[in-house]
């Protein structure tokens, strides 16, 4: 169960952190709320994840979902340009979390 909460966790993580950078400086309301439900829902989940797992474990797992979601978001809406790099970059991001996970 807790693998399971970390990765919604890590979808979370994206969530809130693309409405940060669509909050405009939290000037803009709605934005602002799901960043702030977002991050508590986000924070909450890799809490109670890391009752169970390994707190770097957990930690890398959740920034990786997170800022690979993020990335990817970004890629698919035009708001940064891809790259073969950027790919093999995000490749290995997700190669990592995979083997995280593998250990445990």
């Amino acid at each position: 169960m807790a693998w399971i909460v970390l990765v919604i966790s890590g979808v979370l993580e994206a969530v809130w952190a693309t409405a940060l950078g669509k909050s405009e400086g939290f000037s803009r309301l709605a934005p602002s709320i799901v960043f702030v439900v977002g991050l508590i829902a986000s924070m909450g989940g890799l809490a109670y994840a890391m009752k169970e797992l390994p707190i770097g474990t957990a930690y890398a797992v959740w920034v990786g979902i997170g800022a690979t979601l993020t990335v990817l978001y970004a890629l698919l809406t035009g708001e940064e340009s891809a790259s073969l790099l950027k790919f093999l970059f995000l490749t290995m991001i997700v190669g990592g979390v995979v083997g995280l996970k593998s250990l445990h």
